[in-house]
This record gives structure tokens, sequence and C-alpha cells, in this order.
């Protein structure tokens, strides 16, 4: 009887145990475990280096590691598809590009970039920018202008691809000065550059992937569609101070699912902002000419919510298939 009385205490000690063990580890600060964080690009390009030193940074900053998946397609949409769904715990993440609010516009995207996405923190600006080859007719952006407008339908230029803040700038252009443009689009920066560098088009709009060409004396840069002039192009007008009103603004930050708790929100955002700070990105800034741009979740969501309600003018001035 005695024996049987200390097997019945034993036993609902142990579980009181387990109980209590279980709630202390769900009670455990955030984060105790790796984060996963989706770059929706192919490896090796400028948002996976600049990505993965975010992710670093973020890591050393939580002390935890962040784990980067790289899944690219779709026009870089495939990480805001991964969150559909997905826990909103703070272990599953994104870059967002600006692409994700143009997509569901061009075709049945799973995702709703307002109701199914938490924005979390920006932390650059992609920067786009009208060239030439070295020994181009072209000068200057009125020399460019002047030869389409005597030439209808005859200046081509290449781009990464449809639907690109590269083909926005320069259809926003040619809608600003009355020209009528081919468009041919490639598979990168680095494709639609060599178009122009074998003459095979006669001007390329480039994000900053197009330094090492300018330092190199292999193209002239025309212009940026900046506000305001990058440090990295500080001897480049803008298109706004050449009488243009064309910006195309394309930050890059850090999304989750939605519903995600306030305090976890708060302790990304500070964990982004440190890596911004962290000595890699401040590396990368220099190598690769990055405009940063930090934008807190309030200011991101709101950005988020403009973007997508003026995308659809976005998608018919590019003209959809």
């Amino acid at each position: 009887m005695i024996n049987q009385v200390l097997k019945i205490v034993f036993g609902i000690s142990i579980t009181c145990c387990a109980a209590v063990v279980g709630v202390a580890q769900a009670q455990e600060p955030y984060p105790n475990k790796p984060i996963s964080l989706i770059v929706p690009f192919w490896p090796g390009g400028l948002t996976d280096v600049v990505g993965r030193a975010i992710a670093e940074g973020m890591g050393q900053h939580l002390k935890q590691t962040v784990v980067v998946e790289n899944k690219p397609g779709v026009a870089g949409s495939m990480g805001a598809n991964d969150m559909v769904g997905a826990k909103p715990d703070g272990y599953s993440l994104t870059l967002a590009p600006a692409g994700i609010f143009r997509q569901p516009y061009l075709q049945k995207t799973r995702y709703d970039p307002i109701k199914d996405l938490t924005y979390i923190a920006t932390y650059m600006d992609y920067d786009f920018i009208l060239a030439v080859k070295d020994d181009s007719p072209f000068k200057t952006v009125e020399d460019l202008v002047k030869y389409a407008k005597q030439n209808p339908g005859k200046l081509d230029f290449s781009s990464a691809g449809r639907y690109t803040g590269n083909q926005l700038m320069m259809v926003a252009l040619a809608k600003e000065a009355g020209l009528d443009v081919v468009h041919v689009p490639f598979r990168g920066d680095s494709e639609a550059l060599m178009a122009l560098l074998s003459g095979q088009v006669q001007a390329v709009v480039s994000s900053s992937t197009i330094i090492p060409f300018l330092k190199d004396g292999k193209v002239r840069a025309l212009a940026t569609a900046a506000p305001e002039r990058p440090a990295a192009f500080a001897d480049v007008p803008t298109l706004v101070e050449l009488g243009y009103a064309v910006t195309v603004p394309s930050p890059l930050g850090v999304a989750g699912p939605k519903g995600l708790p306030p305090e976890v929100v708060a302790t990304l955002e500070g964990a982004i902002k440190a890596a911004m700070e962290g000595e890699r990105f401040q590396r990368l800034i220099q190598d690769y000419g990055i405009r940063t741009n930090y934008m807190d979740h309030k200011a991101y969501t709101e950005f988020a919510k403009r973007t997508f309600a003026s995308e659809k003018d976005v998608v018919e001035m590019l003209g959809k298939d």
C-alpha cells in the first residue's frame, strides 16, 4: 500500500516537473532557436550578398543563427508566398523586394501583400542608372531624348527583366518626354550590361551592378532615378534635376507572416538596425555603392500600403501581356 502511494506521488512529481519545464521553455525570450530568412533571388547577386550580411548581423545581435535560404523565381515573390500560413512566431522571415506589390496585378498570387505580411524594417534602396557605352554618341540624357524624338521606335534599351524597376525608369522617362522606345528584357543586370557592351542595344538601365563597368570606363552613366544623387553616383544627375518628374523608389527590407507579435517585431527591428551598423554591411555599402534606407515597422507598413495601391497604374504604364 505504501509502495503504491509512493509510486503515485512520484509519478505526480515527474508530471509536474515536466509541466514546469515545458512552461519555462515556452516562456524563453525570443529568439531561442535558429531563424529562417528567405532570399527570393539566386545566390551571388547583389540582393543575396547584402541579404546574407544582414542575416549575419541580425544573428550576432540576437545571439542566434539566422539561416539564409535562396528561393528564386516569380519576380522575387517566392518568400512572400511562403509567409502565407507560416506560424507568426518570428522564426520564418523573408526579404521583401518592391516587386511583390506589382506581382498581384500581373498574375494570380497566393499572397495578398497587405493582408498576409508583417513588414518589419527596410535596410537599403536599389538605385537605377541609365547608361550607354563609353563610345556612344549620347553624352547626356538630352542627346538621347533628342535622338529618340527624331527616330521614333529606333532607340532600344536593355534591362534586368520585364516589370522591374529598371524597365520602369526608362518607360517613365519615355512617357515624360514623349518618346517611343524599345525594351529588350534580359535575366538580370549582368546579361543586360553584356547586351550593351556587345552592341546589341544602345542603352541600359542597371542597378549598382554597373559600378565596376563605370570605374573601368566601359560605360557612361547619364542619369539616376533616385530622388537625390546617391553617394556612389555623386557625379551623375538625377532625372528630377534634368527636369523629368521620374523617381523609382525600390526599398528592400525584411517581412514576416501576418500577426507577428509587437514584441517580436520590435526585437527584429532592433536586430536589422544593428546589422546595418555591422562591419560587413558597412563594407558592402562601400564596395557596391549601396544607398541605405531604414524604415521601421510603422513607416514600412505605410509604404507597403501606398505602393500596392499605386502599382495598378504602374502595370498599365509598363503594359501587361
